[in-house]
């Protein structure tokens, strides 16, 4: 790794730092605007005035807001994420309990959409122009236009309700066998590779159509190349940088898709934990949660850079 490379990654790196503390600014003064009183919330309607304000200095929420949010972010520096209004257990505690079930999710997620999305951009690529082209770019168009909520949906309908092919929830626990394991994964799959695939399969095409397009891949196959070989020897190496890009890009996306996933099927992972956090105004889960999510998205965007950087001509230079 040259000069030039480290002064780009470090900047990077630099920028996600900055970008991470604006996020935090950003969620904890959003949040704090959340309606409802989060004491009252825990104690509920019957409980006195007095009560409600006892709870608001323990919890702190009789501070100004500044002075909440330089604590808060202090103790996340320091490793202390709070403690739930709801449940008076640590949040770090809640959240790395339904931490891995969400990897696991987004892991078996990457794991069919990547590969997929490869296969069929580097053949749509091959065949552009031609009717499998066209039907394919508009099948995937279509595709990214749909909601996952309705995709989602009427797969519930078609192969939970109609079919009986697998069940309409996925609980999220260790099955007895490899089948039912890929009964319970499959819908919720299955709907966040929909537009994942769809998505990474179109610029993973447009970026090797770039590289078909330049002289030194034409001179190639005036060799005698043949095309095959030629797009995965000299076109795939070159695009590398811009199909990691696209597929950073298109994973973040598990990170905001995953919350309307859980929710429809019921999966015990981060994002149904923080939609049942914002419904109880449990203020220091809603924000661990969201900042693990922005704290994933950077780290995708910044491994998207570095391996742009690291195929990028200049940069090897």
């Amino acid at each position: 790794m040259n000069r030039y490379m480290l002064l780009l990654i470090t900047r990077r790196c630099g920028a996600g730092a900055l970008t991470l503390l604006i996020v935090s600014a950003v969620v904890f003064f959003i949040t704090s605007l959340l309606p409802g009183d989060a004491a009252q919330m825990v104690l509920g309607q019957s409980a006195t005035p007095e009560t409600v304000a006892a709870l608001r200095q323990q919890l702190g929420l009789d501070q100004p807001l500044l002075m909440r949010y330089l604590h808060w972010l202090t103790g996340m520096l320091h490793g202390d994420f709070g403690t739930s209004f709801a449940s008076h257990l640590p949040v770090s505690q809640l959240v790395a309990h339904r931490l891995p079930a969400t990897f696991e999710l987004a892991g078996l997620t990457t794991l069919v959409s990547v590969p997929l999305a490869l296969l069929i951009g580097l053949t749509a690529a091959m065949k552009r122009g031609s009717r499998f082209d066209r039907g394919l770019m508009m099948a995937t168009l279509a595709v990214v236009a749909v909601p996952e909520f309705l995709v989602a949906t009427v797969a519930v309908i078609i192969f939970a309700v109609r079919l009986h092919w697998v069940p309409a929830m996925s609980p999220g626990t260790p099955p007895a066998d490899l089948l039912s394991y890929l009964r319970n994964y499959a819908l919720p799959v299955l709907t966040l590779c929909c537009v994942l695939v769809a998505q990474m399969a179109r610029m993973t095409r447009s970026a090797l159509i770039n590289q078909m397009d330049s002289p030194y891949l034409e001179m190639t196959l005036l060799k005698g190349v043949s095309p095959l070989r030629a797009i995965l020897r000299h076109a795939l190496p070159n695009a590398v940088g811009p199909i990691a890009n696209a597929i950073s890009l298109s994973l973040s996306y598990l990170f905001g898709g995953v919350i309307i996933i859980e929710s429809i099927f019921s999966y015990p992972g981060v994002a149904s934990q923080l939609v049942d956090a914002v419904s109880n105004r449990d203020l220091p889960v809603v924000q661990l949660c969201v900042m693990l999510f922005a704290v994933c998205y950077l780290l995708l965007l910044l491994l998207a850079d570095i391996l742009t950087i690291a195929f990028n001509p200049k940069g090897r230079g």
